[in-house]
């Protein structure tokens, strides 16, 4: 049974809202944008929704911010007078639409949406333009405000990487020693535990990291893509590692560093580094050393993985510099770290807000004015 339609909306086919561009590029096209995109097949303008239909998913949905070229995996989608280009986007945003993208897949090889027929589903949209209009201020308010956070976490990355090379790269420092990774940290390796494990509702739920939580950190993991229970965990007696420990990547992308920002427990090719007592190292210099260190001399190429020895994780070495110059880095840096993680969770927070308000605006059952 269908849900009723909102008062003051009315139904229509989205092909009455929206059409795909393919307004072919030229030569000229690509000397005014500066490119040299062979395979650039379509010019799209600013304020164009762009969405990459192969393998199509929600992240694949954006508003382009200035003229450019795509090629033919990407669509141009523009609105219809029916509709306000920016409530067009978020509506594209939608769950129902992304699944209708993935139900309408052909192909084998290269999965592609099928245009034609998303076209034909029906959608409910407020009649009245300005509570259109009213319902994107809503949620793209709350993607300014994270887009913000996001780029002023670049800008601080930015920083504390001058900063680390200003303290010991270009300003060598002469009282320095270099050991063995294993003589300042407890290595800590991760285990897999069987896939039925991963993402049950019931029993205390912990953070489990995995090699792509890394390529979504900010210098912090602060929440997972996959959850454990305690009876898991427990179980499989994982070793926890508390906030702030440097978590490292040794097989698939060896070389990946990130900081916990919550206690969790790491999945196999990911070793958790857990600085001694009896040592002055910090977690955060850590982090900057190794994100910073070259590893070609230490990875061993395989057919199916790319890693480093785990057995070698220990003779990794780390340079030591005196305890004054370390007191004073860490004086400067650790302020902009705690400023990242905290950004981190602000961009969770909103994330999840705009994500539980997009269904409920863009059916109605939230009206906004």
């Amino acid at each position: 049974m269908s849900r009723k339609v909102p008062d003051g909306w009315t139904t229509y086919k989205l092909e009455d809202l929206a059409y795909l561009v393919k307004d072919r590029c030229k030569k000229e096209d690509k000397n005014k944008l500066k490119t040299d995109m062979v395979s650039a097949e379509f010019i799209f303008r600013k304020g164009d929704i762009l969405f990459k239909r192969i393998r199509p998913k929600k992240q694949g949905v954006i508003i382009s911010k200035s003229d450019g070229l795509c090629t033919n995996d990407t669509w141009i989608i523009r609105s219809k007078d029916k509709i306000n280009q920016d409530f067009l986007f978020y509506l594209l945003k939608s769950k129902r639409f992304i699944n209708l993208c993935i139900s309408s897949i052909t192909g084998t090889a290269i999965p592609t949406a099928d245009w034609y027929f998303i076209s034909k589903s029906t959608w409910a949209i407020p009649v009245n333009k300005n509570e259109q209009r009213a319902i994107a201020s809503v949620l793209s308010s709350l993607d300014d405000k994270i887009d913000l956070l996001h780029r002023e976490n670049k800008t601080l990355t930015k920083i504390l990487d001058t900063c680390y090379k200003l303290y010991f790269t270009a300003k060598q420092t002469e009282k320095k020693q270099t050991v063995p990774l294993s003589d300042i940290v407890e290595i800590i390796t991760g285990k897999t535990a069987p896939i039925e494990e991963y993402n049950k509702k019931e029993g205390k739920i912990i953070n489990i990291a995995s090699v792509r939580d890394f390529n979504n950190s900010k210098i912090y993991i602060t929440d997972t893509v996959e959850h454990i229970t305690q009876e898991a965990v427990d179980k499989m007696h994982y070793t926890i590692a508390p906030a702030n420990t440097v978590l490292f990547v040794y097989q698939m992308s060896p070389g990946k560093v990130a900081l916990t920002a919550c206690p969790m427990v790491t999945k196999s090719a990911i070793a958790q580094l857990r600085i001694k007592d009896n040592t002055y190292i910090n977690p955060e210099y850590l982090y900057l050393y190794l994100k910073n260190l070259n590893y070609d001399a230490l990875i061993v190429s395989h057919t199916i993985v790319t890693a480093i020895n785990k057995s070698k994780i220990g003779d990794i070495p780390i340079v030591i510099p005196d305890k004054e110059t370390m007191d004073k880095f860490t004086e400067q840096v650790v302020p902009l770290f705690t400023k990242v993680k905290t950004n981190n969770y602000a961009i969770q927070t909103l994330e999840r807000l705009r994500d539980a308000l997009l269904p409920a605006l863009m059916s109605g059952k939230i009206r906004v004015v």
